[in-house]
């Protein structure tokens, strides 16, 4: 299978193609040394990992070339590797105070996981690492778009002898996903609602578990009296981070009538100093839109936003081809509409739709008219009024005066609501409950007298 570069347009990189006979056999393997993983204990776990992130630090400027060729960006990219490593230390420095509590708790035997382009490393390891330090196998396929890193995650994989044996990336395509699915004894998904449904039916003909993350449109709600500089930059970072193409990105902006305008000038002003990433990759912060379908999408809804009155005042009316590649520059919406697909449906892309209200219970009211409900977040005067709206916000993660906080610190809990995914908690420490099962021993003594 080809793959296409997405600041040249040009398929300039293979994948093998992988049959259901050679998926079958990997799967056995990973089974075959599972038990004797779970049983070297939570310790030994956590060193094998230790040394799995100096493999990877190690390898970090090889990565960083595969991702960068995959995703068209560099700071993203170094940033996720980064994130990948300090998640490493974060999830082994809770995991044994955990697993003491649930100590009866058995793992799956083999996770398979199955993630996506847009930050293809990150949600590939999101899943991965605590599955491993629960004492499952696990099998990773990452998404056929941004294959890249594979060869080199897997090296080293290879480098690790105690990981070798119970750990696979593989590439390949929805068809290895689909077998993949039919193998294992649970399953991770982070990727689009329709290739989620298709994961939940195929998983339900063996009543195979599915953990998923599938669907954002994540509201930003800036309530009068709020630090207004804050706001814009949060908002701004949290639109236009990896050009959109975000789970957590911000797709909704509601602003109090009374500074509206005040807010909208201000965001105007800090998108002119973003430049998109071009000629010198090392140049910029917009990058290109990862896949070309994508491009689509961005380009329908900001079309039929326009139609149905949309005014877009800074940006782009459509996606640029330049030198090959598809960009979408950090674009403000406004006269915007709940019956517009920018509103309803997710984007993916640095696209701020911005819409004024009136009074908290509007506001409210329209942050939840969704069937998305993964993250929000809530500027305010003070904590106490931003948390007094963050708590009637149907939504698993909130973050207040800022942008996606759980994914930056790393801490606290983070759960989809609605159609944004099912499955338990991610991030936090009850992560790693998603990969355990609980088993209960029953003995009857038999009685002494006679």
């Amino acid at each position: 299978m080809r793959v296409r570069n997405p600041r040249t347009g040009v398929y300039d990189y293979e994948i093998p193609d992988c049959n259901a006979a050679q998926i079958a056999q990997r799967c056995k393997q990973l089974r075959n040394h599972q038990d004797a993983w779970v049983r070297s204990g939570i310790t030994n776990r956590i060193a094998v990992l230790q040394e799995w992130k100096q493999a990877i630090i190690i390898n970090k400027e090889l990565l960083i070339g595969a991702l960068a060729a995959d995703t068209g960006r560099t700071w993203e990219t170094i940033a996720e590797i980064d994130w990948v490593i300090d998640s490493i230390d974060k999830w082994c420095a809770t995991t044994k105070d955990f697993y003491e509590e649930y100590a009866n708790w058995i793992p799956y035997q083999l996770v398979a996981i199955i993630s996506p382009w847009n930050f293809p490393l990150a949600l590939s390891m999101m899943d991965t690492i605590p599955a491993l330090l629960s004492g499952a196998a696990v099998l990773v396929k990452p998404s056929e778009i941004t294959p890249r890193f594979i060869e080199v995650i897997n090296r080293t994989i290879l480098s690790v002898p105690g990981l070798q044996k119970i750990l696979l990336f593989t590439p390949g395509d929805a068809s290895v996903g689909a077998i993949m699915v039919g193998l294992a004894d649970l399953v991770c998904f982070t990727g689009s609602v329709n290739t989620g449904m298709k994961i939940s039916l195929a998983a339900s003909k063996k009543l195979t578990p599915v953990l998923m993350e599938i669907g954002a449109k994540d509201p930003a709600i800036v309530l009068q009296g709020a630090n207004l500089e804050v706001a814009a930059t949060a908002i701004l970072k949290g639109s236009t981070t990896n050009a959109g193409q975000n789970c957590l990105s911000f797709e909704r902006v509601y602003v109090h009538e009374s500074i509206h305008d005040e807010l909208v000038d201000l965001l105007i002003e800090k998108t002119k100093a973003l430049q998109l990433v071009t000629d010198d990759q090392h140049k910029g912060e917009i990058g290109p839109i990862i896949f070309e379908k994508q491009v689509l999408t961005i380009n329908t809804h900001l079309e039929d936003a326009k139609n149905l009155g949309a005014i877009i005042l800074t940006g782009s009316n459509a996606c640029e081809q330049i030198h090959g590649g598809f960009y979408c520059r950090p674009t403000i919406v406004v006269n915007v509409t709940h019956n517009m697909l920018l509103m309803k449906e997710e984007t993916f892309g640095p696209i701020m739709p911005i819409m004024s209200f009136s009074t908290k219970e509007e506001v409210v009211e329209l942050a939840n008219a969704t069937k998305y409900s993964l993250g929000a977040a809530v500027f305010a005067a003070t904590d106490e009024e931003a948390e007094d709206i963050a708590n009637r916000i149907h939504a698993g993660s909130i973050s207040i005066n800022e942008s996606a906080l759980t994914a930056i610190l790393h801490y606290g809990d983070h759960l989809s609501f609605n159609m944004s995914g099912i499955g338990g908690l991610r991030i936090g420490q009850e992560n790693f409950s998603r990969f355990l099962k609980k088993r209960t021993i029953h003995l009857l003594k038999k009685s002494n007298s006679h």
